[in-house]
C-alpha cells in the first residue's frame, strides 16, 4: 500500500531584512533606488524534512514555537510552495490552520459552507449530504443566513472545524487553532477527531498539548529549528522531546548525556508527609531543596497525578503566587503546604520541574514522589528520580506562599 502523503526533503527558505526603514514619501522611495541595497539573510524555516504518512494514520507534530510546524502544514495544504523537495499526495486535504481560513466575510454562513466545501474539492451533493450535521455541530443555526463578518471568532472557528471535519476528505490537517476555543468546544472537537481517525481517514495534528497528542495520535514527528529530529511512535517521540532539553543559549536540542550542565535550577532533594492522619483528607507537606545557578526568572511547578498517570492538580510558584526562585546562586529550601485534598483510595504520583518563566522547562523529574491513600494507611511515600516531560492540570490551593530560605550547609 502506497503512502497517502510522501514528504520528500522539504525545505522552505525566507529572506530576512536587517535594516529597518520608516514609512517613506515618494521622493524618499526614489532615493532608495540609487542607494546600496539593504542587507538580507536567508532563513530556512524547514530543512530536508522527510517522512511518509500511511492511509488511516493519525500523526502528531510537536516542537517548540518557531520549530517549523505551521510552515510544514501550510506547505501540505498548498497555501505556500516549498523552496525545495516535493510532496506527493494521494487524497483530498481539508485543513484548519487559522480562524476563518477559506471563508468570505461578506457571504452568509450557509454560503460559506458550500463555498469552502467546493474549495476543498467536494461536489455540491456531497456538501448537501453533510449540511445538517455541519450546522448541528457548529451550533450557528440561528445565524446561518447572517454575513460571516457578524460572527464572533468562536462562531467562525466552530463553523470552520465542522466543515473540515464533516466533509469526507481523506486527509484532515489541524493546527493549534483549536486552542482558541472554549473547553467544551475543545472536548467536542477532540471527540470528533477521534471518530474521524477511527473511520480510517488520515489526521495531521499540531498541538502543544501533549495529552491530546498522546490520546489522538499513533505516530508523531518532532521538529526543531526546521529539522525533523525523529518520526516514530507517539510515546517514543514525546520521550525524545523530554530527554533532549532545550539549550536556552544556543536554541538547539542538546543530546549530551550530562544534561545537568544547562540547569538554571536543579532539584536536589524532596520529602513528603501527610499532616492529617486521622480524617479522610490528605494535607500534603512537601519539602524541596533547589540549587540555583544565578539564572533570573525561574520558578518551579509540582504536578499531581492519579494511578493512571492522569494529571489532576498543579502547584506553580510563579503562575499562582508570582514567586520566582532567588536569582542569587545557592542552595535553597522551601516547604509547600497544600490545602486538604479529598482523594480516593489508590496510588498517586508527583512530578516536579524547574522552569525558565515563559520559555521552557529546565529540570523535570517524573514520579519524583509517590504515595498511597487508603483508609487504614493514609499515606505511605517513596521517591525516585527520573526524566520526562508533561504538563497541564487544575490548580491546587496552597495554605501560604512558598518562601525560599538559603541553606548554608
Amino acid at each position: 500500500m502506497k503512502p497517502i502523503l510522501e514528504i520528500q526533503n522539504i525545505g522552505k527558505k525566507f529572506k530576512i531584512q536587517h535594516e529597518h526603514l520608516p514609512y517613506l514619501s515618494l521622493r524618499d522611495s526614489l532615493k532608495q533606488v540609487f542607494k546600496k541595497s539593504r542587507s538580507t539573510e536567508d532563513f530556512w524555516a524547514l530543512q530536508d524534512v522527510s517522512f511518509d504518512v500511511m492511509p488511516g494514520d493519525s500523526i502528531g507534530i510537536i516542537g517548540k514555537n518557531g520549530a517549523g510546524k505551521s510552515t510544514l502544514l501550510k506547505i501540505l495544504s498548498k497555501i505556500t510552495p516549498p523552496t525545495k523537495g516535493q510532496i506527493i499526495g494521494r487524497g483530498r486535504i481539508a485543513s484548519l490552520l487559522e480562524v476563518g481560513t477559506g471563508f468570505h466575510p461578506e457571504l452568509s454562513g450557509r454560503e460559506n459552507i458550500f463555498m469552502n466545501g467546493s474549495i476543498l474539492g467536494m461536489k455540491r451533493f456531497e456538501i448537501a449530504k453533510n449540511f445538517d450535521a455541519i450546522v448541528d455541530f457548529s451550533g450557528v443555526e440561528r445565524f446561518l443566513d447572517e454575513p460571516l463578518k457578524h460572527y464572533s471568532s468562536g462562531m467562525q472557528l466552530r463553523l470552520a472545524f465542522a466543515v473540515a471535519a464533516f466533509l469526507e476528505n481523506e486527509i484532515l490537517i489541524i493546527d493549534e487553532v483549536l486552542a482558541v476555543g472554549d473547553a467544551e468546544f475543545q472536548k467536542k472537537c477532540m471527540g470528533k477527531m477521534d471518530d474521524v481517525s477511527k473511520s480510517g481517514r488520515t489526521i495531521l495534528f499540531v498541538s502543544h498539548d501533549l495529552a491530546a497528542i498522546r490520546s489522538l495520535t499513533r505516530k508523531a514527528a518532532l521538529l526543531n529549528n526546521g529539522n525533523c529530529i525523529v518520526f516514530d511512535d507517539t510515546e517514543e517521540v514525546i520521550k525524545k522531546y523530554s530527554e533532549n532539553l532545550i539549550n536556552k543559549t544556543s536554541g538547539i536540542f542538546s543530546t549530551s548525556g550530562n544534561i545537568t550542565k544547562i540547569h538554571s535550577a536543579k532539584i536536589i532533594s524532596l520529602n513528603i508527609e501527610n499532616r492529617n492522619k486521622t480524617k479522610k483528607q490528605i494535607e500534603l507537606i512537601i519539602g524541596i531543596d533547589i540549587e540555583t545557578n544565578g539564572q533570573e526568572n525561574t520558578s518551579f511547578e509540582l504536578i499531581l497525578k492519579d494511578s493512571k498517570k492522569q494529571r489532576i492538580g498543579l502547584v506553580s510558584s510563579y503562575q499562582f503566587h508570582q514567586k520566582k526562585l532567588p536569582s542569587k546562586k545557592g542552595l535553597y529550601s522551601t516547604t509547600i503546604e497544600i490545602e486538604p485534598l479529598n482523594l480516593a483510595s489508590g496510588e498517586y504520583f508527583i512530578d516536579i520541574t524547574t522552569s525558565i518563566i515563559n520559555q521552557c522547562w529546565d529540570h523535570y523529574i517524573e514520579d519524583a514522589l509517590s504515595f498511597n491513600v487508603s483508609y487504614s494507611n493514609p499515606l505511605g511515600y517513596s521517591w525516585d528520580f527520573k526524566q520526562d516531560y508533561n504538563y497541564g492540570t487544575m490548580a491546587l490551593l496552597l495554605k501560604s506562599e512558598p518562601k525560599f530560605v538559603l541553606n548554608d550547609k
